[in-house]
């Protein structure tokens, strides 16, 4: 799944491609309308397809930005904001093409799921493989209320602050680590590529309990999840299976990770062991993690 240096790739590559233009019309794939009218995951939350494309038809798209893991767009039409919610899930990409045809992989150009033409005769183009992203309209956040309930950004000021108090609440105190940072209401953007990479930074075991961790080492590991994430933003994210940036980019960051499903420790090189936790499968080295 997408993180945060992936989206944050994203966005910055949509940017200068669609702010400013206006969104003519959308139409959705028949697999989304008829997953709609049968009641099935959509990618199209909070409204029908049909509802969707309305309400979108003629939204200036004022500026693109990202929030934790989800890619907002900010759009007006006749003095009124709203915004235009989008989440990668496991496999989605954005393209910017003139034809259907000028999407270079035939993974994504057969899972198309949403056409946005623009203004200028341009497409914006939603693809996902394996459905599991979205798109919701609405007016503010408050009108998605788990997205209210996101960790600050970890680059603000007080977002370690943040993460020191959440590890002293019942909720987390006695959970994993790993499973701790990988909660977006604790820390905004970390999954588990930039978790396994952080905790192997600072020698902390995934399974240990956040309590039995001092605060000492809960800022180290703080500043590690920040130094790893700004790497990755600059390599440009990680390409393990199907993430792409904006016209099928790919990034570098998955040849300078050291732990995340390596099989063997770069540091000490013996045999790295794995444990689910959170649902997630986590490479960890028993020798140099405690």
């Amino acid at each position: 799944m997408p993180e945060l240096p992936e989206v944050e790739g994203v966005v910055r590559d949509l940017k200068p491609l669609i702010e400013g233009k206006t969104i003519e019309r959308v139409m959705f794939s028949e697999v989304v309308y008829n997953a709609a009218a049968q009641g099935k995951q959509c990618i199209v939350k909070n409204a029908h397809p049909t509802d969707f494309e309305l309400v979108v038809s003629g939204l200036k798209i004022e500026q693109v930005m990202r929030r934790s893991k989800y890619i907002f767009l900010h759009v007006s039409k006749g003095g009124d904001s709203f915004l235009l919610i989008s989440h990668l899930g496991m496999s989605g990409a954005w393209f910017v093409v003139n034809h259907l045809d000028e999407i270079a992989e035939p993974k994504f150009r057969k899972h198309v799921h949403a056409v946005f033409t623009l203004n200028t005769g341009e497409l914006l183009v939603y693809a996902d493989i394996r459905r599991f992203g979205e798109l919701r309209f609405v007016k503010e956040i408050a009108d998605h209320p788990p997205l209210t309930l996101m960790a600050p950004e970890p680059f603000d000021q007080d977002a370690c602050d943040y993460f020191l108090a959440k590890c002293e609440k019942p909720k987390y105190a006695n959970k994993p680590i790993k499973e701790v940072i990988m909660d977006g209401q604790v820390i905004s953007g970390c999954g588990n590529i930039y978790a396994t990479e952080s905790l192997f930074a600072v020698k902390i075991l995934p399974t240990r309990k956040t309590s039995q961790i001092s605060k000492e080492h809960k800022v180290e590991l703080f500043e590690a999840i920040c130094a790893v994430l700004r790497e990755s933003i600059d390599n440009g994210g990680s390409t393990i299976s199907d993430y792409r940036s904006v016209n099928g980019g790919a990034g570098n960051m998955q040849d300078r990770l050291k732990m995340y499903s390596k099989k063997v420790c770069l540091v000490c090189h013996n045999e790295t062991e794995a444990v689910v936790i959170a649902g997630r499968t986590s490479t960890y080295c028993p020798s140099c993690q405690k």
